[in-house]
């Protein structure tokens, strides 16, 4: 395990361009995380950096029965959304990915 060197918690799109922006310019790694376990390995920072905790990024922006499809910021959990969607029909099951 490689901690980062530190950790921040934006709660906007703004913060997080501002918080790149520095981190580039400081040529600082960023190590993004959203709400998984981590257990992958995915936010291990090896060069360390700052970490972009996004799980205070929890909105639910658009939803579209007709074309299903919804607009989520990266720190909404799969359990979240399909409460969210209760009732319309739809749901999120495990191991879906969606590129777009």
């Amino acid at each position: 395990c490689a901690p980062p060197d530190v950790v921040v918690w934006p709660q906007a799109v703004g913060q997080v361009q501002e918080l790149a922006a520095l981190c580039h310019r400081c040529r600082v790694p960023m190590v993004p995380f959203g709400t998984g376990t981590g257990l992958e390995g995915g936010v291990n920072a090896v060069q360390g950096g700052v970490c972009f905790d996004l799980s205070r990024m929890d909105a639910i922006a658009e939803l579209s029965l007709e074309d299903f499809s919804v607009t989520v910021e990266p720190g909404v959990t799969r359990k979240a959304l399909n409460k969210h969607l209760r009732g319309t029909g739809l749901w999120f099951p495990v191991g879906t990915v969606g590129v777009g």
